[in-house]
């Protein structure tokens, strides 16, 4: 089978290969990033029990409000301020960071930066 050549794909088999390694559990789940071109989401995610913890996106009323003219890199960084605040109450210190196959630069970076200043350990 020919491997496709698409930004997607090599994506694809990054995350692949990152996700041998990382994997959520009860005590530090994982925190996952998901970025469209136009568009960033977060979740955290428990892998023993496949369920979702916290979630968080730029597409919800309360960051919208908020992203509002807004560069790409500030909005990442306010939804990773959001997921920290949303897991805080949930009782979620430390978490293990999948960046999804993505570079961690850029919107990755930021939203990483607003959930540790949000008192996410990683």
């Amino acid at each position: 089978m020919k491997r496709s050549k698409t930004k997607e794909a090599a994506r694809r088999r990054r995350h692949l290969r990152v996700r041998k390694k990382v994997e959520g559990s009860a005590l530090r789940p994982r925190l996952c990033v998901y970025r469209s071109l136009s568009h960033i989401y977060a979740q955290i995610i428990d892998d023993a029990r496949g369920h979702t913890l916290v979630a968080a996106s730029d597409v919800e009323a309360e960051t919208r409000g908020d992203a509002g003219g807004k560069a790409k890199t500030d909005v990442a960084k306010l939804v990773g301020d959001l997921l920290g605040k949303r897991a805080k109450e949930q009782g979620i210190t430390q978490v293990v960071f999948d960046r999804g196959g993505y570079r961690f630069h850029g919107r990755v970076k930021a939203l990483a930066t607003g959930a540790r200043e949000a008192g996410l350990e990683f």
